[in-house]
């Protein structure tokens, strides 16, 4: 498959719809190698990578399970179990930080969550590439603090998301994909504001 037939292809897969193999060490190495190759202003390296797998995931779960019962004391045993459960189904979870340094004369944080975030997606490019299926999730737990004391981030330092990786289930279907042209002008000056 050429470079462009992969960005072209590449769908989401939820985690529930990913199944054993993961990829192997070799495999996820070659993958999180394509990572560090994205864009990285100031050559700060912002990334890191938690490789999540087996008992940990477990684990995992159970930090989720931590953080929702701090937010809400009272949640009811469905939200419980979710989050018990949602890092069961993928084989294998990177969970993916943006270690953030605040004073950088001229790298401000949101360029290294930025490079982070190129990151993430050179990693679910790669696997694509490789025949596996990946998912990106974010939502609360990313933002918690105690799941970022987990991962032993600061509060400058962000969790940026949970890539997700495994064997996508067969009967997948290919995802609608709007026209990039919906989402694009020529600008030629400054752009007047809308009538009220």
């Amino acid at each position: 498959m050429d470079a462009m037939e992969n960005l072209m292809s590449r769908n989401s897969v939820p985690p529930k719809l990913l199944s054993e193999p993961a990829p192997d060490d070799n495999v996820l190495q070659e993958i999180l190698d394509t990572a560090v190759r994205a864009p990285d202003h100031g050559a700060i390296q912002p990334w890191r990578f938690h490789i999540v797998r087996g008992e940990a995931r477990a684990k995992l779960g159970e930090i989720f399970v931590e953080a929702l019962l701090k937010r809400e004391p009272d949640a009811p045993e469905a939200a419980i179990t979710k989050e018990r459960n949602r890092t069961s189904f993928a084989p294998l979870v990177i969970v993916t930080c943006a270690k953030v340094t605040t004073d950088h004369p001229n790298v401000p944080p949101v360029e290294q969550i930025v490079s982070t975030g190129a990151a993430i997606q050179n990693i679910m490019n790669a696997a694509h590439s490789k025949g596996f299926g990946s998912f990106l999730s974010t939502g609360k737990n990313a933002r918690d603090p105690h799941v970022k004391q987990a991962f032993n981030l600061s509060d400058d330092d962000e969790i940026v998301g949970f890539v997700y990786l495994g064997t996508p289930k067969p009967g997948l279907s290919d995802k609608p994909r709007p026209e990039a042209a919906e989402f694009c002008t020529e600008w030629t000056g400054p752009i007047a504001a809308a009538a009220e």
